[in-house]
């Protein structure tokens, strides 16, 4: 009796140890989940409350699993979100700490999201780039410093590398065109300094590059107008200086393009002016000289045409009134001079768009 006792408990004891595995995540996920968890300090909303236990494919907030192997694929966690444990709160996240370099033991992760916390701090860990899954790198929103790593090209899967928002010095890695595969960029607002890879054009698939807000210098690659699925390009606010390429009037697929405060000078490209797809053209405050090409056409639809702030000289074109749709348009601070057109646009705008010129004239400035 004792015997069969003593193997019902030993039974018992296995089937437990059986049930406890097929319920736990890899224990080398586990520990850098608690790694993650002890680098960053969540000083109100409580999230990582329920990053207890051995099971960290559920329940555990921001954390997926591959329900195959149990391993850890997706880490989500954003301070600015709709999610229930923020909006209850009624108040956008803050979290402090930084990203424990543990978190590159999660060898299946395919995306990472630590976004809008604010107060994280530290540098990127450099070795991120050896997650080879990884399609998603999405630390917008916090106070990282340092470079980006160096070899950030290795990751081979990446689709979106959201770095916006933090205070990332040092220069664009070269190794950033092997991305083959990336199709959303934003490094925005950091301190970002140097020349963007002249090769740059070899990101075939990216369809947003956005570099506002940093310290960018040389001009603009004209490998970019190679890229034949780039829709947004917003580079404004640096100090590039050189000439607007040429080729960028050819992208067929370009709709945003913001160089707006930078050293640019030359001339406005004709093909560029005259782009059928181009729906918002920013180039302000620069150094832009030369007439305004009068290559405008039925369908030319401008959201914004803003060239204010440059050199250019001569009159306004009369080709604009005959553009499908202007909304905002500003030629204000320049070197214009003669009549301005009459009818659509010119129509409906103030006289702020087109202040201090030399000597413009007519609606809805001074008779002429």
């Amino acid at each position: 009796m004792q015997m069969k006792m003593r193997w019902l408990l030993i039974s018992v004891t296995i089937f437990c140890a059986i049930i406890s595995s097929v319920n736990s995540c890899s224990p080398a996920d586990l520990a850098a989940l608690k790694a993650i968890k002890t680098g960053l300090t969540d000083s109100h909303l409580g999230l990582f409350n329920s990053w207890v236990g051995t099971d960290c494919c559920v329940n555990w907030y921001g954390v997926s699993c591959d329900p195959g192997t149990k391993r850890v694929v997706d880490i989500n966690l954003r301070g600015e979100s709709e999610d229930p444990i923020l909006t209850k709160s009624g108040q956008s996240g803050f979290m402090s700490g930084s990203i424990s370099p543990e978190i590159c033991k999660l060898d299946r992760l395919t995306t990472l999201i630590v976004a809008d916390w604010k107060g994280i701090t530290g540098e990127i860990p450099k070795c991120l780039t050896s997650l080879s899954n990884l399609r998603v790198l999405d630390l917008i929103g916090n106070k990282i410093s340092g470079d980006i790593p160096a070899d950030i090209g290795n990751l081979k899967m990446l689709a979106v590398l959201n770095l916006a928002d933090n205070q990332i010095s040092g220069k664009i890695p070269a190794s950033i065109v092997s991305l083959s595969g990336l199709m959303h960029l934003d490094l925005s607002n950091n301190q970002i300094s140097g020349e963007m890879p002249a090769d740059f054009g070899k990101l075939k698939m990216l369809s947003r590059a956005l570099l506002n807000r940093n310290q960018l210098t040389g001009s603009i690659p004209v490998s970019i107008g190679n890229m034949n699925r780039l829709a947004d390009l917003d580079l404004s606010r640096n100090r590039i200086s050189g000439s607007v390429p040429y080729c960028l009037g050819k992208m067929q697929v370009l709709s945003t393009l913001n160089l707006d405060g930078n050293l640019i000078s030359g001339q406005l490209p004709s093909l560029l002016m005259s782009n059928r797809g181009l729906g918002i053209l920013n180039l302000s405050r620069n150094s832009i000289g030369g007439n305004i090409p009068d290559v405008f056409h039925g369908n030319s639809y401008f959201m914004v045409l803003d060239l204010s702030y440059n050199n250019l000289k001569g009159p306004i074109p009369g080709s604009l009134s005959a553009a499908k749709y202007i909304g905002h348009l500003d030629l204000s601070h320049n070197h214009l001079c003669g009549a301005i057109p009459v009818g659509n646009p010119f129509d409906h705008l103030e006289a702020s768009s087109f202040a201090n010129n030399d000597c413009l004239c007519g609606n809805p400035l001074r008779t002429c």
